[in-house]
C-alpha cells in the first residue's frame, strides 16, 4: 500500500509494503516517530489485528496483515485508451506550427501523458521539444530549469545553480533571450567564452562624459543641485518627456526645471544625462540602474527601460539578488529582471522549497496575481513546482498549495483533469477524504477515467464500501477492461471474488504490484511463508520496488532466514537510502545493525569474493547487497558507486543507477576519474559527443581501463564500418592491457567478441568469449552461443545458453536468446518461460504474434501484440502491429498504430515508411 512517512522534514515520497496511516500503537498515530535506538532487541506490543508471531523473528509490529494493504492511485494521467491518445497527441504536434509556444505545450502535454510510463529518456526528450520550441523568455527560463533537475545536477558537488553545462537548451544565458532559435538539442552553446569589454573609465568622470563634448541648454533642479543636459538628448528618451521639453507645457520654455519631487537622486539624474548621450549602462552602480528604471517607468522611455532591465538581469547570479532584485522587479513590472531572478530560485531547487523567502513569491493567489502582471505566472511554471514539491512530499502544505495555485492557471482540458487528479491524490494522502473525493470527481468530468478510482477510494475511506463496488463495476461494464479496474474492484471484494478480480487484474496487467502483494501476504496468514515468498518473487524478478522488497525481507524474517532479509533489505536501501521500514517506524539502518550480528561476518576481502560469485552467477540483488556492505565500509569508493549504478541500470532502476553514477563522480580523487563518470552521466542524458570528449581527456591525463571502455562504448553504439570496427577493437585492448578486476574485464572481453562476430573473425571472438569464461564472466555464454550459430553449430549454441540458463539467477533473457537455437515447439516453451519470468520482455510477444501470422491467424497475432501494448506500450509492438493492419487492409487501425509510435520516437524510419504508404 501506498503511505507516507514523514521524518523531521519532509523529504521524500515512499511507497509502503503496508499503510502507515491506518496502523496504531497504544491506540495513538505513530506516524513521525523514530524508534528509540537504545533498544536491544524488538519488544513492543502488538496490535491485536496483526497475527502473533514470536519476538525472537524480530517482528516489533507482527506480520502484515490483507487488511492493511490497498492499492497505489497513481498521481499520473492514465488514458484508458492511451494508444488512442497518443496518436491524436501525435496528430496535433503534426498540424501545430513549427517552433510556437502552442507546440511547446503541446510537448508538455505528451510529457504528462508519458510519466506513467516511468522512463526517463521519454522525459527527457519531450522537455527538450518543449524548450526547442519555446519563444518566449518565461517558458524558456521554466523548462532550461525543468531540464536540470531532471539531469539531478543539484546532487553534483561543485556544481552551482547558475553553472551553463554548455547545452543551449538548458543554459542560464540563452533562456534570457526572447525569441525562437533554430537550435538542435544537441548544439552548444556560447556563454563560456569571454565576451567581456574593456570599458574606457577615463572617459567618466564623476559620472559625466568627458569624452563627448556637447552644449547643455537645460538643467534639472534636484534640492539645491543643478543637473546640466542636452534637451533634444533628453526629449528622445520618450515621447512624454518630448512633448514635455518641446511641447506646449510650461517646462519647454523653462532652462531650469524642478525634478526635486519627481523621485530620483542627483546621482540617479546624471546617470540618465549620460544615458541619453551614450546609450551605456555598465558604468553605473546597481542602486542607479534601479533608479533609472523607476525614471523610465514614470516617463515612459521604452527603449531605458529594456536596457535596465536588461543590465538589472544580467547582475542576477545567486539567491540573495534574486530574492533583493524580485521585489524591484515586480514593483516596475520589469520582466527580465523577474525572469533573471526566477531562474535563480527555479533553478535551486529542490532546496528553494525549504526557503519561506522564496515560497512567498508562488505561494499565495496574491502572488500569483503578482508575477501574472509581468507575465510570469503560467500553467507550465506551477506544474514545474507542483511535481518538485510532489517529489519531495506527498502530504507537505507546500505541496498542496501549489496544486491550488496549477488549478487557477488551468485552462485545457488535460490540464484541468491533470491537476484535479494530483491534488486528490495529495489529499487522499492527507486523509483528507471528502475533499479528495471533489477533486477526483472533477478530474473525472474533464474526461481522466482513471480518477474514478480515486473517487471510490475515497468513498471507501468515508465508509461507502458498496457505493465504491457498484462504481467500479459499473466502471468495468462501461469500458474496455484494463487491470487496474479489476485490480481497484478487487479492493472492496470480498472471498473468492476478491482473489479472482486480483487474477484477472494480472492477466490483464502483469505489472501491478498489489496483486502479488495481496497473494503473498494471505498465503503468510495462512502460515505458507515459502509460498508467500515464492509469490513475492514473481513481481521482484523483473521490476524491483522497495515496498516489494520490504514484504518479501519481512517474510524472511518470519523464517528466520536473516541472511535473505539482509540482503533485501540493503537492496531496498540501495534503491531508497532514507525508507523506513515496518510501517514507517524503523529505519532500515537500524535493523541492518541488529541483523547483522545474526549473519556471518565478512571483512573487505570475504565481500569481494562474494561479489565475484553472486555477478558471475548474473545474481544482481545479491551483487547490489554486497556492494552495500562494501560501501558501509567504505562510502567514499568511487569505483563501487559506479558498480552499483551498472547493477542497477540492469534491473531498470534508472533513477537509483543515475544517483549512483553522481555520488561516484562526488566520490571521485583524481581528475581522470572524474571525467570518466561525467562522461558516462553525459552518455546516459543522450550528449554523445560530449561524453566522449569527456573520456579522450581522461586518457590524456592518464590511460585507465574505465576511460579506454568508455570510449570504445560510446563509438561502439552506432553501425560500424571496417575501419571503424578495427579502431574499437584497438581501444578495447588497450583497456585490457591496463590494470582492473576480472569483472570488468570479462566485459571488455565479452564486448571485443561481440565486434569481432559483427566482422565475421569468428575464432577471435570464440576465444574472447572463453578467456571472459575463464574469469567467471557467465554471459559470454550467450556470445559464445553466437558464434556456433554463425558456423551452423545449432546444438552447440542451444547447448551454450543452456548452460548459462543454469547457472544464472536472473535467466529470462537468457531463456529468449535459447529461442533463436532450436525448433518451433521448443522456442515456443522458452519464450513462454520468458513472458512468465518478465512480461516486459516484447520479443517473445512479437515472435508468437509473427508465428501466427506466418499461420494465417491474423486475429489472434494481433490479440497476442494487443496483450502486451495495453501494459507496455513498446514502440517495436505498435509498429509490427501496425504492420499486420496495413497487410489486413485496416489502414485506420495501422495509422492509429503508427502515430502512436511515432509520439514515442518522431524519428524511426520504419515506422515513419510504413506511415507515409499507409497514409498514401
Amino acid at each position: 500500500m501506498h503511505g507516507l512517512k514523514l521524518v523531521e522534514r519532509f523529504k521524500s515520497t515512499q511507497v509502503h509494503a503496508l499503510s502507515p496511516s491506518d496502523t496504531t500503537t497504544g491506540g495513538k498515530s505513530s506516524r513521525g516517530k523514530f524508534i528509540n535506538h537504545r533498544i536491544k532487541s524488538f519488544s513492543k506490543s502488538k496490535p491485536s489485528n496483526w497475527v502473533s508471531v514470536s519476538e525472537s523473528t524480530h517482528l516489533p509490529y507482527g506480520l502484515p496483515t490483507t487488511d492493511l494493504l490497498e492499492p497505489f492511485i497513481e498521481p499520473h494521467l492514465k488514458p484508458v485508451d492511451f494508444v488512442g491518445t497518443l496518436a491524436d497527441l501525435y496528430r496535433r504536434l503534426q498540424t501545430c506550427s513549427a517552433q510556437s509556444n502552442d507546440k511547446s505545450m503541446l510537448c508538455i502535454e505528451q510529457y504528462s501523458l508519458l510519466r506513467s510510463l516511468g522512463d526517463p529518456k521519454l522525459l527527457r526528450q519531450c522537455l527538450r521539444a518543449a524548450r526547442q520550441n519555446a519563444g518566449d523568455v518565461h517558458s524558456k527560463v521554466v523548462l532550461s530549469a525543468w531540464l536540470r533537475i531532471e539531469r539531478r545536477e543539484d546532487e553534483l558537488v561543485g556544481v552551482s545553480a547558475m553553472d551553463c553545462s554548455g547545452h543551449i537548451l538548458d543554459c542560464p544565458k540563452a533562456a534570457l533571450e526572447s525569441g525562437y532559435a533554430f537550435n538542435s538539442i544537441h548544439d552548444n552553446c556560447q556563454c563560456l567564452k569571454d565576451h567581456s569589454e574593456v570599458i574606457d573609465t577615463s572617459m567618466f568622470i564623476g559620472n559625466e562624459c568627458l569624452g563627448l563634448n556637447e552644449d547643455s541648454d537645460v538643467s534639472f533642479c534636484i534640492g539645491n543641485e543643478e543637473i546640466k543636459c542636452v534637451r533634444y538628448r533628453i526629449a528622445a528618451l520618450s515621447r512624454v518627456l518630448n512633448v514635455m521639453l518641446f511641447g506646449s507645457f510650461l517646462e519647454s520654455k523653462m532652462d531650469r526645471i524642478d525634478f526635486s519631487q519627481i523621485g530620483i537622486s542627483v546621482k540617479g539624474m546624471r546617470a540618465a544625462e549620460v544615458y541619453s548621450r551614450t546609450r551605456r549602462l555598465d558604468i553605473f552602480s546597481p542602486e542607479i540602474v534601479l533608479e533609472l528604471l523607476s525614471f523610465a517607468n514614470r516617463f515612459c522611455c521604452e527603449e531605458m527601460k529594456s536596457a535596465c532591465d536588461a543590465h538589472l538581469a544580467s547582475l542576477v547570479g545567486n539567491m540573495e539578488d534574486a530574492l533583493v532584485l524580485i521585489e524591484f522587479g515586480l514593483e516596475e513590472t520589469a520582466n527580465l529582471v523577474v525572469a533573471s531572478c526566477l531562474q535563480v530560485m527555479l533553478r535551486e531547487l529542490p532546496s528553494s522549497l525549504y526557503n519561506w523567502k522564496v515560497m512567498k513569491f508562488f505561494c499565495s493567489s496574491e502572488a500569483r496575481e503578482r508575477l501574472a502582471r509581468v507575465g510570469h505566472a503560467s500553467f507550465l511554471l506551477y506544474y514545474f513546482l507542483s511535481q518538485v514539491a510532489m517529489e519531495e512530499s506527498m502530504v507537505s502544505n507546500i505541496t498542496v498549495i501549489l496544486l491550488e495555485r496549477l488549478r487557477e492557471c488551468a485552462t485545457e482540458r488535460w490540464q484541468k483533469a491533470l491537476v484535479s487528479h494530483q491534488l486528490g491524490c495529495v489529499l487522499l494522502e492527507r486523509r483528507v477524504y471528502k475533499d479528495a473525493q471533489r477533486c477526483f470527481e472533477a478530474a473525472a468530468v474533464a474526461g481522466h477515467v482513471y480518477s474514478t478510482a480515486g473517487v471510490a477510494r475515497a468513498k471507501h475511506k468515508q465508509g461507502q464500501q458498496y457505493s465504491a463496488y457498484k462504481l467500479m463495476s459499473s466502471l468495468i461494464s462501461e469500458n474496455k477492461p484494463v487491470g487496474w479496474m479489476y485490480q481497484e474492484r478487487s479492493f472492496y471484494n470480498v472471498g473468492r471474488e476478491r482473489i479472482l478480480d486480483l487474477k484477472t487484474a494480472t492477466e490483464l496487467d502483469p505489472t501491478l504490484l498489489f496483486p502479488y502483494k495481496y497473494r503473498a501476504v494471505a498465503k503468510v496468514e495462512e502460515k505458507q511463508i515459502r509460498e508467500a515468498i515464492l509469490e513475492i518473487d514473481k513481481i521482484i524478478g523483473f521490476k524491483l520496488s522497495p515496498d516489494c522488497l520490504e514484504l518479501r525481507a519481512w517474510f524472511f524474517l518470519v523464517a528466520e532466514d536473516y541472511e535473505s532479509a539482509l540482503r533485501d533489505i540493503r537492496v531496498l536501501l540501495t534503491l531508497e537510502p532514507n525508507y523506513m521500514m515496518f510501517h514507517g517506524k524503523v529505519t532500515g539502518d537500524y535493523l541492518i545493525g541488529l541483523l547483522s550480528h545474526r549473519v556471518q561476518q565478512w571483512n573487505q576481502a570475504d565481500c569481494w569474493m562474494q561479489l565475484y560469485q553472486r555477478w558471475s552467477c548474473i545474481d544482481d540483488i545479491g551483487s547490489l547487497a554486497i556492494i552495500h556492505q562494501m560501501l558501509a565500509n567504505d562510502p567514499g569508493k568511487s569505483l563501487l558507486r559506479f558498480r552499483q549504478s551498472l547493477l542497477l541500470l540492469r534491473l531498470n532502476c534508472q533513477k537509483a543507477a543515475m544517483r549512483s553514477l553522481r555520488l561516484a563522480r562526488n566520490h571521485s580523487i583524481s581528475e581522470h576519474e572524474i571525467l570518466v563518470y561525467e562522461g558516462w552521466i553525459l552518455y546516459d542524458t543522450g550528449h554523445r559527443e560530449e561524453a566522449l570528449s569527456r573520456a579522450e581527456n581522461s586518457i590524456l591525463l592518464q590511460r585507465s581501463f574505465e576511460a579506454f571502455f568508455l570510449k570504445a562504448f560510446i563509438l561502439a553504439d552506432k553501425s560500424l564500418d571496417p575501419e571503424s570496427s578495427s579502431y574499437v577493437v584497438q581501444i578495447l585492448k588497450e583497456a585490457l592491457k591496463c590494470p582492473s578486476d576480472g569483472l570488468r574485464k570479462g566485459q571488455a572481453l565479452n564486448n571485443l567478441g561481440s565486434i569481432y562476430v559483427d566482422c565475421g573473425k569468428l575464432d577471435l571472438a570464440a576465444d574472447c568469449y572463453m578467456n571472459a569464461l575463464d574469469i567467471k564472466h557467465t554471459r559470454a555464454h550467450q556470445g559464445l552461443a553466437r558464434v556456433y550459430h554463425q558456423k551452423n553449430q545449432r546444438q552447440a549454441a542451444y547447448d551454450e545458453m543452456t548452460k548459462l540458463i543454469e547457472k544464472a539467477q536472473n535467466n529470462a533473457s537468457a531463456y529468449e536468446k535459447r529461442s533463436e537455437y532450436c525448433d518451433q515447439e521448443m522456442a515456443k516453451f522458452d519464450l513462454d518461460t520468458a513472458t512468465q519470468l518478465d512480461p516486459l520482455r516484447t520479443y517473445p510477444y512479437r515472435y508468437r504474434a509473427a508465428v501466427l501470422m506466418d499461420d494465417q491467424k491474423e486475429t489472434e497475432a494481433v490479440e497476442e501484440l494487443t496483450k502486451a501494448i495495453s501494459f507496455k506500450p513498446d514502440l517495436q509492438m505498435l509498429h509490427l502491429r501496425a504492420a499486420f493492419y496495413e497487410s489486413m487492409g485496416n489502414l485506420t487501425s495501422s495509422l492509429q498504430d503508427c502515430q502512436a509510435a511515432l509520439c514515442l520516437d518522431p524519428n524511426h524510419k520504419e515506422t515513419l515508411d510504413l506511415y507515409n504508404r499507409a497514409r498514401d
